[in-house]
């Protein structure tokens, strides 16, 4: 049986005009996590939206790297997190 994998979602909202600063604040930040993650992603929505997610071989109350809160000034509100225990990939190939 192989150990279990959880993926850790961070999603914050910028500050008007500071979504730049905020993709770049959290690349950065994942960068600097104190273990490298199995797979992360960052991603961009509308409204200065940015999501980080990592996956990680632990279980889903294991403690387990997390990108910190930024600056007040750089978001419009708290961060959201989000933890999701994987149960396998399944890809469609379909055209």
């Amino acid at each position: 049986m192989s150990a279990p994998v959880t993926a850790l979602m961070w999603e914050a909202r910028a500050a008007e005009g500071r979504g730049d600063d905020l993709l770049d604040w959290a690349r950065a930040r994942a960068a600097e996590l104190p273990r490298i993650p199995l797979r992360s992603e960052l991603l961009r929505a509308p409204q200065d939206r940015v999501l980080v997610i990592t996956w990680w071989r632990g279980g889903y109350a294991d403690e387990l790297p997390e990108l910190p809160e930024p600056d007040q000034d750089l978001v419009t509100r708290p961060v959201h997190r989000w933890r999701f225990e994987s149960l396998g990939a399944e890809f469609d190939d379909r055209p």
